[in-house]
């Protein structure tokens, strides 16, 4: 069908929800919008799906959230039946319509029998992670769209082992759901009627419980907190998110206790109404919060993103002021601080091991290597971190010691397997309170590591390209990489390239080597003073990402480095 037919086909559909049916009528007259909504299925891929919430196959509502749960439901029918009944985990964060999502996929899985654990309220990515494994259900759901703007939704998939669904479990599911050829003809449950089937079960405190007791061992050193907690001043914001209940508890439960909640960004807010983005990877999002922390004094700044997977910090200065930290920064903070402190109890392990995304910064592996611990790079994606988990615990092979993306995501103990804002919070607070101790902030903590091992720094260029001109731009620009094989940028030579999707490594002699990694739309090049470049369309946003990373004699230098590096990048794209 084309997408003239198929906006008609949800014009003239007697059942389309009051709302989706106010909002064609507000389109009716701009061709260009409604192709935009109707020319393709919202993407189903490896990280799920998400969109801009409104009516069409392009867009994320109740019918499209049937749909994916309707091939979800069919790929579990072809599982044991006693495999089918351990059911789905469902969770969802504080945006417009996640409640109704979570349910409207609950009642979708009861027609096919499939029981549902819903949360009684809205809960953090992390707390869907750890309920999978905790109860031992099939697969997860989370209604999220992460960072994103308050017009975008989002639907993602998790396994049995608590992480995002692997690229082959993910593509065989998303075969089932491009089966559904019609999203308004799906069937469902009424919601009475699946609870008193006992089909959906309403879950909450005791799994809150259970995460909160896991978390303890996040905690490297008790006897600090016991000594410190009562002294680190700490503002906190969940960005309006679903942060804020297991922070407070988690921060309490450790031992810190001079701790303030910033109050207007506490409350849960779809429109996200303090903030121009949600993001904690942008520093606009403390504004509040530096306000705050000004005022308390405080040591430490954190945000957490709206379903509490991310986490942002800002430090104080010598001179008052704030500085927000990169998410690369954050990870060589707390990678340095669990290999110092394991290092001086005696307790690192000879098998350690960190694990990292390929366009994370090398400032990390710099520090796992003067501890002798090996240093993992994984395709972006956290489910490539959840993966080699489970590969260290069947093979034992090596011990997981903490894992990181630079786009703001960490996890320290993998009782989740995606990353965890919460563990990072705590755990944070407790290097702040190290080095507090110690009459410094982690501005100096910061400091003393660029000193020992180097001036890393890094910069992500995101250019957004919506709607289906830009996907066929991303895809040019892909294409143009390819093709032309760049052979230096900003006349620095390139020595090596990586194409993550020919899974080959190339040299500057011409030698190629093959690549272990799945195949995945990604280029790196490494250039000869060290630097690197890598080039990936995003996974769940229309976006093309450039990321770099340099090393710099001085932070100045670093800088610099930096700027010649955009400029090529800028004058090649045309951006």
């Amino acid at each position: 069908m084309s997408w003239k037919e198929i906006y008609n086909q949800w014009k003239n559909a007697d059942h389309l929800e009051e709302n989706l049916k106010h909002q064609l009528d507000d389109m009716a007259g701009s061709e260009e919008q409604i192709e935009d909504a109707f020319y393709a299925p919202l993407e189903f891929g490896t990280a799920g799906m998400r969109g801009v919430m409104g009516p069409g196959i392009n867009r994320m509502n109740v019918y499209t959230i049937r749909q994916a749960t309707e091939g979800l439901a069919r790929f579990m029918d072809t599982q044991e039946e006693k495999t089918k009944k351990r059911g789905v985990a469902i969770a969802y964060d504080s945006r417009h319509f996640s409640p109704e999502f979570a349910m409207e996929a609950a009642k979708t899985l009861a027609v096919h029998d499939i029981p549902s654990y819903v949360f009684e309220s809205l809960r953090p990515t992390p707390e869907l992670s750890f309920a999978v494994r905790h109860l031992h259900t099939f697969t997860g759901i989370m209604i999220t769209a992460s960072h994103n703007p308050a017009k975008y939704n989002g639907y993602k998939v998790y396994g049995e082992d608590g992480g995002q669904m692997p690229p082959a479990d993910a593509d065989a599911l998303t075969a089932f759901v491009r089966e559904v050829k019609n999203p308004l003809e799906v069937a469902v449950l009424s919601e009475d009627e699946a609870k008193a089937k006992g089909l959906v079960h309403i879950i909450g405190d005791k799994v809150d419980q259970a995460y909160l007791e896991e978390i303890k061992a996040v905690t490297v050193d008790p006897a600090l907190i016991a000594e410190m907690g009562d002294k680190l001043k700490l503002v906190y914001t969940p960005l309006h998110g679903t942060g804020k209940m297991l922070a407070e508890k988690a921060l309490t439960q450790a031992g810190f206790s001079q701790f303030v909640i910033e109050p207007q960004q506490a409350i849960p807010d779809a429109d996200f109404s303090t903030v121009k983005s949600p993001n904690p990877e942008e520093a606009s999002a403390f504004e509040y919060s530096i306000r705050l922390g000004k005022k308390e004094n405080a040591d430490l700044l954190i945000a957490t993103d709206p379903d509490a997977d991310r986490l942002g910090a800002a430090v104080r200065m010598p001179n008052g002021e704030y500085q927000v930290l990169t998410g690369n920064q954050i990870g060589a903070i707390l990678v340095h601080y669990i290999l110092e402190a394991n290092k001086q109890a005696d307790t690192l392990p000879e098998n350690g091991a960190v694990v990292k995304s390929i366009v994370s910064s090398e400032f990390p592996t710099a520090i796992t290597q003067s501890y002798g611990v090996e240093m993992f790079n994984v395709l972006t994606g956290f489910k490539f971190i959840a993966e080699k988990i489970q590969e260290f615990e069947e093979d034992q092979s090596h011990t997981f010691l903490f894992g990181f993306e630079e786009s703001y995501g960490f996890l320290v103990k993998p009782f989740v397997r995606d990353k965890d804002a919460i563990q990072a919070l705590v755990l944070l607070a407790e290097v702040a309170a190290f080095y507090k101790k110690q009459e410094k902030t982690l501005y100096d903590a910061l400091q003393d590591l660029f000193e020992e091992y180097g001036y890393y720094a890094e910069r992500t260029i995101p250019v957004t390209m919506d709607g289906q001109q830009g996907a066929a731009k991303i895809a040019a620009l892909m294409k143009t990489f390819r093709e032309k094989g760049p052979t230096d940028f900003a006349g620095i030579h390139v020595i090596e390239t990586e194409d993550f999707q020919a899974g080959t490594r190339t040299n500057k002699d011409g030698k190629i080597e093959k690549l272990t990694t799945p195949s995945s739309n990604v280029l790196k090049y490494l250039l000869e003073d060290k630097s690197w470049i890598a080039v990936r369309p995003s996974g769940t946003e229309p976006k093309i990402k450039f990321y770099m990373g340099v090393k710099g004699d001085t932070s100045s230098d670093a800088q610099s480095r930096l700027n010649k590096l955009e400029k090529a990048i800028t004058e090649i794209t045309a951006i």
